[in-house]
């Protein structure tokens, strides 16, 4: 019953949120809602060691963190996969999916061998590297990010069938990759 309102939030943020994307701008939106979520999750965190948590306010605050953090979490792998050629788009996205879904796997077992070490602190601790991981990426995103929001795909990163601006020497375009005559 208690993976309703976490399965709520992850659905909610990308609806609720992901039209704000673009009039907001990406970069600024992404990272704000991985700081936000951080954060959140470092306030649970403390919560749940002071003791000050039930199973239902824990359950709403895990919500109300995945709101933020799926909303970033969707644009971010839509913009990263921008910035690759039209032709490599999707085989970014399943790599970074990948990747993700692959780091993320072990995050369960390790969470469940923090709780079932009975310590609250080793749990806190896991808040704690869960934030500053998220924390971290929405940092990353402040410096990193591309501005994406209101530009064409191609604008962002040229195809790579695209004409270059180059004219050969009889005045035709040049394929990219091609070589002048």
């Amino acid at each position: 019953m208690f993976l309703v309102p976490f399965a709520v939030g992850n659905i909610a943020g990308p609806l609720i949120l992901g039209p704000l994307f673009d009039p907001l701008g990406r970069k600024p939106m992404i990272a704000s809602t991985y700081i936000i979520s951080g954060v959140l999750l470092l306030v649970t965190g403390l919560a749940f060691e002071q003791g000050m948590l039930s199973a239902t306010t824990m359950t709403i605050a895990w919500s109300v963190t995945l709101f933020f953090a799926s909303a970033g979490a969707s644009a971010a792998y839509l913009t990263v996969s921008e910035l690759f050629p039209m032709e490599a788009r999707a085989m970014a996205i399943a790599l970074f999916y990948a990747v993700g879904t692959g780091i993320a796997a072990g995050s369960p077992s390790l969470f469940g061998r923090l709780i079932a070490s009975q310590d609250l602190m080793r749990v806190y601790n896991g808040y704690i590297v869960g934030a500053v991981l998220i924390i971290g990426a929405g940092l990353i995103a402040v410096l990193l990010a591309v501005n994406a929001e209101q530009r064409s795909l191609e604008d962002i990163a040229r195809p790579l069938t695209a004409v270059r601006a180059r004219l050969s020497g009889d005045r035709e375009p040049v394929a990219v990759g091609a070589r002048a005559r």
